[in-house]
């Protein structure tokens, strides 16, 4: 379990730090994201070492030296090596330090374990391997609590399983198009896990911005699944975004849905949309649209 408070919504921050400045710095506009970020609404702030090649974490490093007492959780994660994708002990340790030293922190509330697909789960557990390395920092103080972090149901649920995890961190699994990760959270509960739901919107498609969906582009099928869904939206006045947010919102094993954000005034258009009214009877309207065909097979 975390032992922070947390809010109804987290604030992701992948593009943080882009464009890179010719000297590989972050773009000027980040300060003013991250300034809006760290004085929000929202709890949590969710990076990780190897968003924007480093840039997300100085940005907020900069951001929180310049907002003494801003009262935010900044969580990073762990990543593999760059160049090569090596991902044991030693470059945990390692990412960990550049993390710290980014983000201007001795020490990091949760920690997760990112995208270890560079390796298998027997050598992530093997002596040396990854999940020493997180145990190592969370029996020494350094990390709070460790996470892991990643989409692939199958692969999650051995971590998941295995009990060496405080935290589980899903993305593109459980939204309105795709609820394979609804398992996977209950049992992280009961296990007594916390629960942070990433990419309710799927990337673009549920927040209307395009058609791809967890990172590719989305069938036709699905296409006209989630047209239909808007519709069905639109006769309860709401918004089809809005529903793509609240349908994380309102599951009670979630303790927080982290959304991504890239300019100042999506911090207040996603509050917006958190506090807009959702009536009940919607959710069974959406259900009697039968199973979405979701673009994704792990």
């Amino acid at each position: 379990m975390i032992g922070f408070p947390v809010s109804p919504v987290s604030l992701g921050t992948s593009h943080l730090g882009n464009p890179a400045q010719p000297d590989g710095s972050p773009a000027p506009a980040s300060a003013a994201l991250a300034h809006a970020l760290l004085t929000g609404p929202s709890a949590v702030i969710d990076t990780s070492n190897n968003y924007a090649d480093g840039r997300s974490e100085t940005a907020l490093g900069r951001a929180r030296r310049e907002l003494p007492g801003h009262g935010k959780t900044i969580v990073t994660k762990v990543d593999a090596d760059p160049e090569t994708g090596g991902f044991d002990r030693e470059r945990v340790w390692r990412s960990f330090e550049e993390s710290i030293t980014r983000l201007g922190v001795d020490r990091l509330p949760l920690l997760h374990l990112h995208d270890p697909y560079t390796i298998t789960v027997e050598e992530a557990f093997a002596p040396g391997g990854a999940v020493q390395g997180l145990r190592e920092l969370k029996d020494q103080g350094l990390a709070g609590a460790i996470g892991v972090a990643a989409g692939a149901i199958g692969l999650m649920t051995r971590y998941v399983t295995s009990g060496a995890f405080d935290v589980l961190l899903t993305h593109n699994r459980y939204t309105l198009v795709d609820r394979r990760a609804e398992p996977l959270i209950a049992d992280a509960v009961a296990r007594g896990m916390s629960v942070f739901n990433a990419a309710p919107f799927g990337g673009g498609l549920l927040a209307g911005r395009d058609t791809r969906y967890a990172y590719r582009e989305a069938s036709p099928e699905l296409l006209a699944w989630v047209d239909r869904a808007r519709e069905v939206c639109a006769s309860f006045g709401v918004p089809l975004p809005v529903a793509a947010l609240h349908f994380s919102l309102r599951n009670p094993h979630i303790d927080s849905t982290v959304v991504g954000v890239n300019r100042v005034e999506r911090i207040a258009d996603l509050e917006t949309m958190r506090t807009a009214p959702v009536p009940p009877e919607l959710w069974p309207a959406l259900a009697a649209l039968g199973t979405p065909p979701s673009t994704i097979e792990d």
